[in-house]
């Protein structure tokens, strides 16, 4: 995880299925493949131990098909097969739909330029954390109902859980304290109020019923908002910030990108996203067997797909690791892709390209301070969580 693309290639070229015998998991790094396995609606492919799944899980060797979880206590919706999968995103989804997402341009525009108002006079700033994070941070909490004076400790509260060391693995799946922390309330409000509405994913949530005809407790409904609180505070911020570093070691690219803002930042983000979407892999579980590259792989395996091993395949990008502001892409895996793809793509996108065209409105003159940057330890994300900026 320090610097991972030159095992990525050497899995791509040699290894395209790799297996990891001690956890029983194969490895999957080419953009085809991994588009495939994602793509697959039969059933095949589950995520009932988990997208994001520990080591102390991985480290278990099933004997067969993985069932779903029980719906009481019930875990993060991501765990589930069709159709409680979908049913739940449902709750969630309504206000990340394309329709929905178009009319908070306006909103994002004016969290831009307020955080540009205050940081600007500074002269010195963190890309990351006080310009791309405080945004992105602030939209989750009118999303969730949070208060947004709350967006830097919610900040703060995602960035502090993906700093794990090796074997410790990610537990997005059955949360830490302090999430909930911040969810279970707003439950708990919205409940006492009627939770009519006025609070989309909070009352939806509320209002969901299972198959069996039993609702969620206050703990599983904010459970499921995981997927808004961290999702929509954790990569937008990277994702914008290492943009603007990614253009300024690129002056002749920066420059093509300045002459039109309006139209080349949408396209340039596309490149950005790819080039250095932070999230490395996502994992599923075997339901049924599977055979690819003369492999057979059985019900009960797990499959990593390796995201941003796939985001570096010339069989599917030409030059890969040149950063080509233009790039003509016509598929991109960092979003994900299939059952799981994520809900939150068209406010990620509008809010990467908000800021990024703002920003470049404004500064006309920018240098990164390289060797105050830090990209810290983690087993799920190779993304820079700091990048100072002096205007």
């Amino acid at each position: 995880m320090a610097d991972p693309l030159p095992y990525y290639r050497v899995l791509r070229d040699e290894h395209p299925v790799y297996y990891v015998e001690e956890l029983d998991t194969y490895a999957l790094s080419r953009f085809e493949d991994i588009w495939t396995v994602l793509g697959n609606t039969d059933g095949t492919f589950v995520a009932s131990e988990g997208t994001l799944p520990s080591a102390a899980v991985l480290e278990r060797h099933n004997d067969g098909p993985v069932p779903d979880p029980p719906l009481h206590p019930m875990p993060f919706h991501a765990n589930f097969d069709s159709p409680i999968y979908e049913n739940v995103r449902r709750c969630t989804s309504a206000q990340f739909r394309p329709r929905a997402a178009a009319k908070l341009d306006d909103r994002i525009r004016t969290l831009a330029n307020e955080r540009l108002d205050e940081l600007l006079p500074r002269g010195r700033f963190d890309l990351t954390q006080d310009y791309g994070g405080i945004v992105a941070a602030t939209m989750v909490c009118d999303f969730l109902g949070l208060p947004t004076e709350l967006a830097p400790e919610v900040l703060a509260t995602i960035n502090a859980s993906t700093l794990t060391q090796p074997g410790e693995g990610v537990e997005i799946g059955n949360s830490r304290p302090g999430y909930l922390s911040y969810l279970t309330p707003i439950i708990e409000r919205r409940r006492a109020a009627g939770a009519d509405g006025a609070n989309p994913i909070a009352d939806a949530l509320i209002n969901f019923r299972l198959p069996d005809g039993s609702a969620l407790s206050d703990t599983e409904a904010a459970t499921q908002m995981l997927a808004v609180f961290i999702g929509g505070t954790e990569t937008v911020p990277k994702i914008t910030a290492t943009g603007l570093w990614h253009l300024l070691a690129h002056p002749d690219q920066l420059a093509a990108v300045r002459e039109d803002l309006t139209a080349n930042i949408p396209v340039a983000r596309e490149e950005i996203i790819r080039y250095s979407a932070p999230a490395q892999w996502f994992a599923r579980t075997l339901r049924r067997p599977y055979e690819i590259h003369g492999t057979t792989m059985a019900p009960g395996q797990r499959v990593i797909a390796l995201m941003a091993s796939a985001a570096r395949d010339e069989r599917e990008y030409p030059d890969p690791d040149r950063f080509i502001w233009d790039r003509p892409i016509e598929r991109l895996l960092s979003f994900g892709h299939g059952q799981h793809f994520c809900m939150g793509v068209h406010v990620a996108r509008l809010e990467v390209t908000i800021m990024m065209q703002e920003f470049l409105k404004r500064v006309p003159d920018y240098r990164i301070d390289e060797m105050a940057a830090s990209r810290p330890p983690s087993s799920f994300q190779w993304g820079w969580n700091n990048i100072p900026v002096e205007v």
